[in-house]
């Protein structure tokens, strides 16, 4: 790519930069979508604009055979974001770019792996990270704006700010939270021996340690997995594990059962499975 090539492809790219900032992409959208650019740039050595058609489908030809759909669907929403905003070309030749429809069970992990996990975590920052995001459902960036003045005990919910889309949302909170006041929260359970009803005075440091650690008063409940603890979050986990240096035994599966037959007592094999029978009138 000659000197001139390459001033046209910075002012292409810096207008590109420009344009996801007006469209009010978040910072991770603009870092993904500004790779889309340079990654295709790179590999012809040429700006994008001169590319033909033949010369994109076998770009993304390539780039199926070497990396995953996500990747792939990441750079085709780039791509198309890059010639229709700032090239102001037609973009429907990313329509032939079609990742498949697969559906995959999630890998969710038992309470005794989950506290095998945290309980190898040596550094307390880790371990107050890895309790707060699994506690209370967070996702990262969910888990590092939280704050003790979040949680509003007169509206009995909890503020989590700056979620998925830049969007906050309330989690509400247990009739078992009494007052948050003077960063002091009341709370109230049910002792186990005696069944009266207690009240509970806490810091909100220390309350917030109590839900972390999973021992708050029974009608509690975790809102849902987010972050490392996602059924679908494989790699992610993987990567904690290998940087916490813990290895999880893999779970055994139980044998399925079997069906007998009942004239020789030998075990059947399900071939295929028909449609029920309709009795007729």
């Amino acid at each position: 790519m000659n000197q001139a090539e390459a001033n046209r492809f910075n002012e292409l790219y810096q207008h590109h930069l420009q344009r996801l900032k007006l469209q009010g992409k978040s910072q991770k959208t603009i870092d993904a979508y500004a790779r889309a650019v340079r990654r295709i740039r790179e590999h012809f050595d040429c700006c994008p604009d001169q590319l033909t058609l033949q010369q994109r489908e076998n770009y993304f030809s390539d780039l199926v055979a070497s990396h995953s759909w996500s990747t792939v669907k990441i750079d085709r929403n780039g791509l198309q974001f890059f010639w229709k905003h700032v090239l102001n070309r037609d973009w429907q030749w990313l329509n032939i770019v079609k990742a498949p429809n697969v559906r995959s069970l999630p890998d969710v992990l038992t309470i005794g792996e989950i506290e095998q996990l945290i309980a190898a975590t040596r550094k307390l920052r880790y371990r107050v990270f890895l309790l707060t995001t699994y506690s209370m459902g967070l996702r990262l960036s969910e888990s590092l704006a939280l704050q003790v003045g979040d949680i509003d005990g007169k509206r009995k919910m909890v503020h989590i700010r700056r979620g998925k889309g830049y969007k906050d949302r309330f989690v509400p909170l247990p009739k078992n939270i009494v007052s948050n006041r003077d960063g002091h929260i009341t709370f109230q359970y049910v002792e186990s021996r005696t069944g009266k009803t207690l009240y509970r005075t806490l810091k909100g440091e220390d309350f917030l340690w109590l839900v972390l650690q999973h021992v708050l008063p029974k009608g509690f409940r975790r809102a849902r997995d987010y972050g490392f603890l996602h059924g679908n979050a494989k790699k992610l986990l993987t990567l904690i594990q290998l940087v916490l240096q813990v290895l999880i035994q893999a779970c055994t599966l139980r044998p399925r059962p079997f069906f007998k037959c009942p004239m020789c007592q030998a075990p059947m094999q399900i071939l295929a499975f028909g449609p029920p029978a309709c009795s007729s009138g």
